[in-house]
């Protein structure tokens, strides 16, 4: 028995009344909460372009991006993977453009389709970037992908993606950023472990990244009295299709798709890094990086240019010699 038992029939419907009422107030709050945590993200209101985001690490970014309220324009080669996207995450929030990094006229059309449909640009990530094909055997004793046997027009190509790619989207954002913003802004690039340390890397590779890490440092210099910070995520082995690719094949995916891979082929890939990581438990995935990459692109690091997040697990600053 209740203590509404005991009230008088006529006054039992304000017990409905009040479970209305709370029901109501919970809705309300509800519905404070949900504008609130809208209000509070990250990039709320930002318009932000994304290099090779159509797939891997730059796919991760992207979404991340959307999720945290900016409006992203997906700047890749691959137009399937693109659209798809697109689709998936709704034309409102973001769309594509065709964009290869290495043609300046592909960057700078990307940069002022972006302006002329947003009104300026707040935020670009260089993500764009190959691994570049392993050298064939030189017949001469030299290694396969060894300095002896070096292809004087992959490591080219490698580098006009790579390095060239980041440069030219450096030049065009920083034109639409004091154009449209007048000041201000972030770019961060995706750079790598292998330009922090040697043995990470295939030659050409290694020598892009390295060449990535000082470009960033000698932008920011320039364009902080902008207002306009420039930083870098340098990412440990992530397991996209592109690595495992160029991993199993020795060539990376150029122009196109890569091929698919297995679950078996990812995870082995995984344990790999895993193993060469100083910090063990967790696996490093495209999600990871797309965090360093908004953490740096967001107002959380307003105080932050000229920086090279490095995301490896301490891969690259500490090895355990004496078994500590």
């Amino acid at each position: 028995m209740t203590a509404l038992d005991f009230v008088p029939a006529e006054k039992a419907p304000i017990a409905d009344t009040v479970a209305l009422g709370t029901v109501t107030n919970n809705a309300v709050a509800a519905s404070a909460v949900l504008v609130q945590q809208q209000q509070h993200r990250r990039l709320e209101g930002k318009v932000a372009i994304v290099t090779g985001g159509a797939r891997g690490i730059g796919e991760a970014i992207v979404r991340a991006f959307v999720r945290q309220g900016a409006r992203v324009v997906i700047a890749d080669i691959d137009g399937a993977a693109g659209e798809a996207l697109v689709a998936a995450l709704g034309g409102a929030c973001c769309s594509y453009v065709h964009c290869d990094v290495s043609v300046e006229a592909d960057v700078e059309r990307a940069v002022g389709c972006c302006v002329a449909r947003h009104g300026r640009l707040d935020v670009l990530c260089n993500n764009a970037g190959v691994l570049g094909r392993q050298a064939p055997p030189a017949g001469n004793g030299a290694r396969s992908g060894g300095i002896a046997s070096l292809d004087a027009t992959e490591f080219d190509r490698v580098l006009r993606v790579n390095t060239l790619g980041a440069a030219l989207g450096m030049k065009h954002a920083a034109r639409a950023m004091l154009q449209s913003r007048g000041g201000g802004g972030s770019i961060v690039s995706v750079a790598s472990v292998a330009g922090v340390l040697g043995g990470m890397g295939p030659h050409a590779y290694t020598a892009s990244k390295h060449a990535l890490v000082g470009l960033t440092k000698n932008a920011a210099c320039e364009l902080g009295e902008h207002g306009i910070r420039v930083n870098c995520v340098s990412p440990f082995g992530v397991a996209t299709p592109m690595l495992v690719n160029a991993w199993r094949h020795g060539a990376d995916e150029e122009g196109g798709s890569p091929a698919p891979v297995s679950a078996e082929e990812v995870e082995k890939a995984e344990e790999m890094v895993r193993g060469m990581a100083t910090l063990k438990g967790p696996t490093l995935r495209a999600g990871d990086i797309a965090e360093a990459a908004l953490f740096l692109a967001s107002d959380e690091s307003r105080y932050i240019s000229g920086h090279n997040l490095v995301v490896d697990g301490g891969a690259t600053t500490s090895k355990n010699v004496i078994g500590l």
